[in-house]
């Protein structure tokens, strides 16, 4: 059992570092030695567990398809707890679950870093098809709904939002900024007014129903949704706020 345990802190630490690497430095530079040396094994152990850098990038992509799929199954359970504002708020609250796991987990940066690999993963392998696949089929749940506005074509609603969100996790490499609470709010204080139906406004939390700690949340929480950075309203009425 010991020994198994091992093992599989062994296989989790070369994931974690493989990960880590691909996403800082890209797939083609990153060698298997770099990798085992990160990871403070051998390459031996290395080698055990992986045949090939490709077997080793394919199951970063498996841990980081895993992390997506706990975070849209969250934010739907959530939304069928809650209740209020149907699927379009499960898919507010779901993208900033997207973007906290991209700003916090390596291995989920990796996931969507490797959707752009030249070296295919394994077949399917794209977690921004995912992830795209996900957002058009909450549009079209909240389309039902009547949650949108009569002129918003669902598929083009999930177009700009995975652009946006995508986007977010590749500026947020390099200026984490691009990964914080308050900017994907922003985001959604602009587009909700003109993708939802006038009556689901004020349902709509446009920072999401799970806040983060106090310091993260206490910029977004100051002031309404769409407000100036001296706290001046929005230039139009605007109800999708902020979470209590």
């Amino acid at each position: 059992m010991a020994q198994q345990e091992r093992a599989v802190r062994t296989r989790n630490a070369l994931i974690e570092s493989a990960a880590e690497l691909f996403s800082k430095y890209g797939f083609d530079v990153v060698s298997l030695s770099t990798i085992s040396a990160r990871a403070g094994v051998s390459n031996g152990a290395l080698h055990f567990h992986f045949a090939s850098k490709a077997a080793l990038s394919a199951a970063v992509w498996e841990a980081a398809a895993q992390r997506l799929r706990q975070i849209t199954h969250a934010g739907a359970a959530r939304g069928q707890a809650a209740g209020s504002g149907g699927a379009l708020q499960v898919l507010v609250d779901t993208t900033h679950a997207l973007l906290r796991g991209l700003r916090h987990d390596v291995i989920l940066r990796a996931g969507f870093d490797l959707s752009e690999s030249p070296v295919p993963v394994a077949p399917g392998a794209d977690l921004r098809r995912r992830w795209q696949a996900w957002v058009e089929s909450l549009l079209a749940q909240a389309a039902k709904e009547g949650a949108l506005a009569r002129d918003v074509p669902p598929q083009d609603a999930a177009h700009a939002v995975v652009a946006a969100t995508v986007g977010f996790g590749a500026l947020g490499s390099r200026n984490a900024q691009w990964l914080s609470q308050s900017m994907l709010t922003r985001f959604w204080a602009l587009l909700l007014p003109r993708l939802a139906a006038e009556t689901m406004l004020k349902e709509l939390i446009a920072s999401g129903r799970r806040q983060e700690g106090a310091a993260g949340a206490a910029g977004a929480a100051g002031a309404p949704v769409g407000a100036g950075a001296d706290g001046t309203p929005p230039p139009r009425r605007l109800m999708a706020r902020q979470s209590a």
